[in-house]
């Protein structure tokens, strides 16, 4: 059975235990200046995500950001993650580490950034277009925007995180895509991974009761191929087993009484490519 507890804005409870936190107005507010510092980031790299630039070119711009931000990078020293970001190309799915690789024409390019401001981790990610992108995974992107905001808007009281995989689920088959299993959305606040697990496949009306006070992400992972993913020597990055194309977007939300705040929201109007 879930439990949930209610929080104060200043509960500083780090474990990961299973019990899903219920925030207040305080960590609202808290997860909007984080979430608004990130959207920021990724505003900010639209004119250096072009042809020639190294992924650790950016990672450096990341973290020079954040830090101008007031901010400090959440994945830096995380479990031994020596960069500021991940930056995932083509059929990298997640977790791709920034380094010497420079972009290529007609790559298209997830950024994931995640700054605590304040204790509070803004969590969220996005697809760059590199140049020419052929059709196809043009395509690609714009789905998996779809797919993103079609499961946050099942994101209210009384649903379930069922109706918000399945949403995502059903968009992204009806274009013969697979939707990758391995990785979830996940709760966020004061800690970078709490409960509860968010899955992006799955039966409506199964899954964790949604209620106010809930904070957690959405990052839905789609391939043109099949679901399969397997983990590189390095132990973080993800690539599609079929080397197909995959391609990514992630929010962090809260359930209000009404429905969901998207706290990473592009100040901008950035939040899909072309930008």
């Amino acid at each position: 059975m879930t439990q949930y507890i209610t929080v104060a804005a200043d509960d500083r409870v780090e474990a990961k235990n299973g019990v899903i936190k219920l925030h207040g107005p305080e960590a609202f507010a808290g997860m909007h200046r984080a979430g608004r510092l990130a959207a920021e980031i990724l505003d900010a790299l639209v004119p250096h995500v072009v042809p020639g630039v190294t992924t650790q070119e950016l990672d450096d711009l990341v973290y020079k950001l954040t830090v101008e931000g007031g901010g400090t990078p959440a994945t830096l020293g995380y479990r031994g993650y020596t960069k500021s970001c991940c930056i995932s190309i083509n059929h990298v799915v997640c977790h791709g580490i920034p380094g010497d690789k420079a972009l290529k024409d007609g790559d298209i390019v997830n950024i994931d950034v995640t700054p605590i401001v304040d204790g509070w981790h803004g969590d969220t990610s996005r697809m760059f277009l590199v140049g020419d992108v052929p059709l196809k995974a043009r395509k690609l992107v714009d789905v998996t925007y779809e797919c993103l905001m079609l499961g946050l808007e099942q994101a209210k009281p009384g649903n379930r995180l069922g109706d918000i995989a399945n949403a995502i689920q059903r968009h992204a088959e009806a274009h013969r895509y697979g939707v990758v299993r391995d990785f979830c959305g996940h709760g966020v606040g004061r800690v970078f991974h709490d409960s509860p697990e968010v899955i992006h496949a799955g039966r409506p009306g199964t899954g964790v009761e949604l209620r106010p006070g809930m904070i957690f992400t959405v990052e839905p992972m789609i391939n043109i191929g099949r679901p399969d993913v397997k983990i590189l020597e390095d132990g973080w990055t993800a690539v599609t087993r079929d080397r197909s194309l995959s391609a990514q977007f992630e929010h962090s939300i809260g359930i209000t009484d009404t429905g969901c705040e998207i706290f990473t929201k592009s100040p901008g109007g950035l939040d899909k490519p072309p930008y």
